[in-house]
């Protein structure tokens, strides 16, 4: 798999289409999507197993139960995992999502995010993550969206910041990864400071 070469894709439905920027688009997975997905992952592995939580037990990282479950989240109202997309070919880049969306008076959620190896180095996940606060604050009406990334993970807290997260806090053994409890920064940003950025510069397109 390139990240230079298009490949010909008949395009998805509209409805499955979320957020769509210059470069990239943000959809719902579909059945079909398993073998490049898994593909992808596998192709990713060595560097996407260190940032990655234990999976519950009998469940594997990314397997076809991985590829299930992210079927599945559709038709959860408290998850929104959507596929990381190229608009010129439609081809696969990574995964974008939003987690554990709690309402009443919380209103909050936790974000998420990989990018395939291939596709690294290109600004597409900068886009991706632009469109995926985009649908956070407005489609779904959030107040606010958290990150929490490991200390050693810099890449990862340079994209937070480059987006609009801030730091609120440091949490000790917050999350097994690896089968180790890992410590994590937690980064947040509210609607009102999305709204300012947003002003700064142009919204992303539907």
């Amino acid at each position: 798999m390139n990240p230079t070469t298009p490949r010909a894709k008949a395009p998805p439905p509209r409805d499955e289409i979320v957020r769509s920027g210059e470069r990239v688009f943000l959809r719902f997975a579909r059945r079909r999507d398993a073998a490049e997905l898994m593909a992808l992952r596998k192709r990713s592995l060595k560097r996407l197993r260190a940032w990655d939580p234990k999976p519950a037990k009998g469940m594997t990282l990314w397997g076809e139960d991985w590829v299930n479950r992210l079927l599945a989240s559709r038709r959860d109202a408290a998850y929104c995992k959507l596929l990381i997309c190229r608009r010129e070919d439609e081809c696969i880049l990574g995964g974008a999502s939003i987690n554990s969306i709690i309402r009443g008076p919380f209103h909050s959620a936790f974000a998420g995010w990989w990018l395939g190896d291939p596709f690294e180095g290109h600004g597409y996940m900068t886009e991706a993550l632009r469109l995926l606060l985009a649908h956070a604050f407005t489609a779904l009406r959030l107040h606010r969206v958290e990150a929490n990334i490991r200390p050693e993970n810099s890449r990862s807290i340079r994209l937070a910041k480059r987006v609009g997260f801030r730091l609120e806090g440091y949490s000790p053994r917050y999350l097994q990864i690896a089968g180790a409890w890992a410590d994590h920064e937690r980064y947040a940003i509210v609607v009102e400071e999305w709204k300012a950025a947003a002003r700064k510069g142009a919204r992303p397109r539907r």
